[in-house]
């Protein structure tokens, strides 16, 4: 087994970047510490938190550098870094694991949680944090084998992608005129399609070719079908290779293969080693055919076969259509007769009709009736001039226009009677306004309350009253009050207040 590089001694531990359970670098382990000096007699041995870490982590790499372990995966995590951790236990025991990216680029399967697997690698602690774990740079499966386990894996992914349903295959076209081969071109199977086909009918045979086995074959396979796949008029593509042991059969079992046959525009047929070979290709493909000849015998029909199959329509097909232009000929036959038959009664039965009504017509002259019919016009003409509502509507227009000259003269009246009362109404008005008294020259005074003056001892002396005029009003003051006599009667109904003459202070 390879050393442990020493680079790695540090380990992995919690870190930021790939979530929080999961593991990061350390840096590179600094050069080891000078040994811890000695004690004095009688005094106790004091180690440094990272000499006594590195010490131990020395001591378990030299007794545990090269160790295989068996237990159970659970708490995988495989971040963007490319790195995987998980947890390896059993019914007593965990150890935590670090698979960093080239080791994990290198397994065979992929791991899964509650899968028991053998892990090889070495055992130290992650100075940075005191953690104990195993450094794994192998990894195979407890029990199954890594490629077994590794193509039941592929197998589950893909029927849950629904790429092995029935669903989706493809019908394939009765006669293609191209077809593509994806095989090796100096493999028998390429011989064997071609034979086949030739044989059976004249059909176009596009090969691309590709190798079938070994490391580079997966990738070859998968351009190859992408390549003859983009040619124009191919309606079919054949995957074929002859058979051989499982490891020889391996490409057909590639995870990339099985999606660019599932990805290919047109139907494919997989072809791949002897009957009892099942490969990933022959699940995912729109048909499987146990061998390279018996793809060629379903993807082209035999042409002879399909001439006399041919032939013997035409001859059937003959037979029928004289057949039913017998049957139609007589048909129409009986059809003609049942015409002439009914046409005969229906025109019997027209020319009896047409001679009554010819003896009707006649005795019902035309002229007889049409004097009839002006004597009728006549009288009705007459109860039309008689009903008429002419002669009535001259009388009621002579009254109509009588009495609206007499509305006119009564209205005419009564508007100027009432024209003279509003003017009577309008006067007696004027003569009753207090205005117009004003415009004689008296005033009307109010007190400070806004009360109408009556008499002189209603303000005293130093009080500001208002004087309204017949046009505006004046603000006074009382500088003297000379009480009077009593009242005169007013000189108006309507007026109220008192008044003073202009030339009073």
């Amino acid at each position: 087994m390879s050393a442990p590089r020493a680079g790695r001694r540090g380990g992995a531990g919690q870190g930021a970047g790939d979530g929080p359970a999961q593991l990061r670098f350390a840096s590179p382990p600094a050069p080891a510490p000078p040994p811890v000096p000695a004690p004095p007699p009688g005094e106790p041995t004091v180690y440094t938190v990272g000499d006594l870490v590195s010490a131990c982590a020395r001591a378990l790499e030299q007794g545990f550098g090269d160790v295989w372990v068996e237990g159970e995966v659970s708490n995988l995590s495989q971040p963007a870094s490319g790195h995987i951790y998980f947890t390896l236990r059993d019914d007593r025991a965990q150890l935590q694991c670090a698979c960093f990216r080239r080791e994990a680029r290198a397994l065979r399967f992929r791991l899964e949680d509650g899968l028991k697997v053998r892990c090889h690698g070495r055992v130290s602690i992650y100075e940075g944090q005191g953690k104990f774990q195993l450094y794994v740079d192998r990894v195979e499966p407890a029990g199954l084998g890594a490629q077994a386990l590794a193509l039941e894996q592929l197998q589950r992914t893909l029927q849950a992608e629904g790429l092995f349903d029935e669903a989706r295959k493809r019908p394939l076209p009765f006669w293609p005129r191209v077809v593509g081969l994806v095989t090796s071109p100096t493999g028998a199977a390429v011989r064997d399609l071609i034979r086949v086909t030739h044989r059976r009918a004249a059909t176009r045979l596009v090969v691309a070719p590709t190798q079938v086995q070994g490391a580079e074959a997966p990738a070859q396979i998968v351009a190859a079908l992408r390549a003859v796949a983009r040619l124009p008029g191919i309606e079919v593509v054949v995957v074929a290779r002859g058979g051989g042991a499982t490891e020889d059969l391996a490409a057909f079992n590639d995870e990339a293969v099985a999606r660019a046959i599932a990805a290919c525009p047109v139907p494919v047929i997989s072809a791949v080693g002897h009957e009892v070979d099942v490969t990933v290709a022959d699940l995912v493909a729109d048909l499987r055919a146990a061998t390279p000849s018996q793809a060629g015998e379903r993807v082209v029909p035999v042409q002879a076969e399909l001439e006399g199959d041919l032939g013997g329509l035409t001859v059937r097909l003959a037979r029928a259509t004289r057949r039913r232009h017998d049957d139609h000929r007589r048909d129409l036959e009986h059809a003609w007769q049942r015409l002439a038959t009914a046409g005969e009664r229906r025109v019997t039965g027209a020319r009896l009709q047409l001679q009554a009504l010819d003896r009707r017509l006649q005795v019902a002259h035309p002229a007889q009736r049409l004097h009839r019919d002006r004597t009728a016009l006549l009288a009705l003409q007459q109860r039309l001039l008689r009903a008429s509502p002419r002669g009535r509507l001259q009388p009621l227009r002579a009254d109509l226009s009588r009495l609206t000259g007499r509305l006119r003269l009564a209205g005419g009246a009564a508007l100027e009677r009432r024209r003279r009362d509003f003017g009577a109404a309008v006067a007696a008005l004027q003569a009753l306004s207090p205005l117009a008294v004003l415009e004689r020259g008296y005033t009307l005074t109010r007190g400070p309350d806004g009360a109408v003056l009556r008499e002189a001892r209603a303000v005293a002396v130093g009080d500001e009253v208002a004087v309204r005029l017949a046009r505006g009003e004046l603000g006074c003051r009382v500088e003297t009050v000379r009480p009077g006599g009593p009242a005169a009667p007013a000189v108006a109904p309507a007026a109220t207040g008192s008044s003073s003459s202009r030339e009073e202070p």
